[in-house]
């Protein structure tokens, strides 16, 4: 037991110091942060192959750039030509935009306050309280708010970790980029491979460190706050592969989501549209 305990003192210490650390870092960089600015043209793709030799911000050069500074990369895949002759000589002019520090913080703050966050985390707690998850918590509406708060800890510390603190210092990109492939099976490799394979501030494909890394500070953070059974190495390594997993999944729906959101679009009747306008979701996030 004793053995047990310091090993957790020692990981919560380390977990402590990484994490200062990190907010050093990360003040620094915000401190000469700049506004994003367009970047030259980085990218060059064949229309008519079906996909782009980068999965970056694809549009053509007359189109005119959404503003960069939001998760949800704009899907806008070029049909390709019919003539295959005419697809292997068109060549497209792409532009990549990267994130500014000040940018990624920006979007951490702005998740803070969306409904969706404490909805999911009220969700998820009362989910887990039914499954008996966790039952050092107890019941009731005491034992369900400490549910809800670890959740929601899990969230933000996350959040604040890998998409802010993390993405800045090693320079990569925390957004998620359309595939330009055209089969389900092509599109569904693509999407879970994005745990593995990010985006660099140049544009460029690199080994998605800020994720591993940032679920890995987070998992361990975790140690601090949970029942004192659930903070061993084992349940650990069990957060850590399942947060993974969970972002597999989540980059599927970020694949998909907006063939289902044009399909709901085109066949929702008037009535659950004017509905759905009215709910508090974010501009990003409806179809």
């Amino acid at each position: 037991m004793r053995v047990n305990q310091e090993n957790c003192i020692r990981a919560g210490s380390v977990t402590h110091a990484l994490l200062v650390t990190i907010s050093i870092a990360m003040a620094q960089r915000l401190g000469h942060a700049q506004a994003p600015v367009a970047s030259p043209s980085s990218t060059i793709a064949h229309v008519g192959s079906g996909e782009t030799r980068s999965a970056s911000i694809d549009q053509p050069s007359d189109h005119v750039a959404s503003s960069p500074c939001r998760l949800q990369v704009q899907d806008t895949f070029v049909q390709p030509p019919a003539n295959a002759t005419e697809a292997t000589s068109t060549i497209g002019t792409m532009d990549y935009t990267p994130l500014s520090a000040r940018c990624k913080f920006n979007l951490f703050l702005k998740q803070t306050h969306w409904p969706s966050t404490f909805a999911s985390a009220a969700f998820q707690a009362t989910l887990d309280q039914a499954q008996d998850q966790w039952p050092e918590y107890g019941g009731g509406v005491q034992g369900w708010a400490k549910r809800f708060g670890a959740t929601l800890a899990d969230t933000e510390s996350r959040r604040f970790i890998q998409t802010v603190a993390l993405s800045t210092i090693l320079h990569q990109d925390p957004r998620y980029f359309p595939s330009r492939k055209r089969s389900l099976i092509s599109r569904s490799w693509y999407a879970v491979t994005r745990v593995v394979i990010t985006r660099n501030d140049s544009g460029d494909s690199t080994f998605n460190t800020s994720e591993f890394l940032g679920t890995l500070f987070t998992s361990s953070l975790q140690n601090s706050y949970y029942p004192r059974q659930d903070r061993n190495f084992g349940e650990t390594m069990n957060r850590f592969t399942g947060a993974l997993s969970s972002d597999a999944i989540g980059d599927l729906q970020h694949e998909f989501m907006p063939d289902i959101k044009r399909l709901f679009r085109k066949h929702a009747p008037k009535k659950i549209l004017k509905i759905e306008e009215k709910l508090p979701i974010p501009a990003e996030d409806k179809p």
